[in-house]
């Protein structure tokens, strides 16, 4: 049995390492020195959990769907992330980063973001801390995602579209790792998802692994045992699949089935579905799978999602996924939008559209489900931000 704990080189089996321009060097040893004395203080445990309930309102919910559970023939449960304070899972993750950053001493704040759930949390937690707050966004995002850009410049961020590439995530990474070079000094880079040069990949499952932490007493509570027999959840980059499978990780007793943006077909060449299609590379400083040609030049991806909108997966998922620790299916566009109308008409839950990936491995696990299985499944966010890409497809 695996327990997939990262290496104290930073990896996760073959995958994860730290690919680093010379210049980062120094700033990204000084953060795989310093993060696990800090992550482990009394004063940092204190602060953050204080946080999460106060400020965040965890505990977020485990919901029993009854409509949802009486449809496909099982017990499913949602973990409500987003009924979280900015309405994803993403501010577990800023908040913990911009205490980090404040205890080494660091004065400005830099992120990417896709769906921009990332960059609200970010530009939340540094109003909070008195931070000032860049935030890179793909200019396909910005125009998608409008009402959080918005939300990011109200917080007092400062939001630059990034015009390079396909305009989306990736591009976004690429920008903020190159203001980072420019700004070694003062500036923390919190990265959103479980991606990116060692301490990040683990630091960032770390700091979500709060969602499955209550996972665990919140359905020893509701059926008599702290573990499901299916864990679902969206994954893109992975933070929040990696929150979610966090502690459940080595338990063999649990089945572990993931969504992945499959756009308009695997088969179309339109799709994000890295795990499925990809081949080992190097992306933004980790060694993961990769969507690229064979001589290694990045192939961009497509989603109606901009939070899974991404080439490559993190190291922990990609070990995972070879190993078949994880299942992880292809959704394509429109299946996400069925289960996203779905769960909307049946539990009156507008998800994110990155959720709704999740909800839609429902019907593909239909026929693996038996009456008394217990399914827990992750609604990372809420889908006010993707209303104007509902109402263009909703149908009367």
């Amino acid at each position: 049995m695996k327990n997939y704990e990262v290496s104290k080189d930073g990896y996760y089996g073959e995958f994860g390492g730290s690919y680093i321009p010379e210049i980062l060097h120094k700033v990204v040893y000084d953060l795989q020195e310093q993060y696990e004395a800090i992550m482990n203080s009394k004063d940092f445990k204190e602060e953050f959990h204080a946080l999460l309930k106060d400020y965040v309102g965890r505990p977020s919910p485990l919901y029993y769907a009854s409509r949802l559970s009486e449809k496909y023939g099982c017990k499913i449960y949602l973990k409500r992330e987003d009924l979280n304070h900015t309405g994803a899972h993403k501010i577990n993750n800023s908040l913990g980063q911009i205490l980090l950053a404040k205890k080494m001493g660091k004065t400005r704040i830099i992120c990417e973001t896709g769906a921009g759930q990332h960059g609200v949390a970010t530009a939340t937690a540094c109003a909070l801390m008195n931070l000032p707050c860049v935030v890179y966004m793909g200019a396909t995002d910005v125009e998608r995602q409008k009402p959080n850009v918005e939300r990011m410049k109200m917080l007092g961020a400062t939001v630059v579209p990034v015009q390079s590439g396909n305009k989306t995530l990736k591009d976004a990474c690429n920008e903020a790792i190159r203001d980072w070079c420019c700004n070694p000094r003062d500036t923390f880079y919190i990265i959103g998802s479980t991606m990116g040069p060692h301490p990040y990949p683990e630091m960032v499952a770390r700091m979500q692994s709060v969602i499955s932490e209550e996972i665990k007493w919140q359905i020893k509570e509701k059926e008599g045992r702290d573990y499901p027999d299916y864990l679902m959840a969206c994954i893109g980059g992975g933070s929040n699949a990696a929150g979610t499978i966090y502690h459940y990780k080595g338990d063999e007793r649990v089945n572990i089935v993931l969504a992945e943006a499959g756009g308009l077909g695997v088969e179309t060449g339109e799709t994000a579905a890295s795990l499925n299609i990809g081949t080992v590379g190097i992306l933004h400083g980790s060694k993961m799978y990769v969507m690229q040609t064979e001589d290694g030049q990045i192939i961009e991806p497509y989603s109606i999602s901009a939070g899974l909108d991404y080439p490559g997966v993190g190291p922990m998922h990609c070990q995972m996924f070879k190993d078949g620790r994880s299942k992880v299916l292809p959704i394509t566009d429109q299946e996400a939008l069925d289960a996203a109308f779905e769960l909307t008409k049946l539990e009156g839950i507008i998800p994110a559209l990155e959720s709704a990936h999740a909800l839609a491995l429902l019907p593909r696990m239909k026929d693996k489900f038996k009456k008394d299985d217990v399914v827990v499944l992750t609604v990372s966010g809420r889908g006010d931000k993707d209303m104007q890409t509902y109402l263009k497809h909703i149908k009367n």
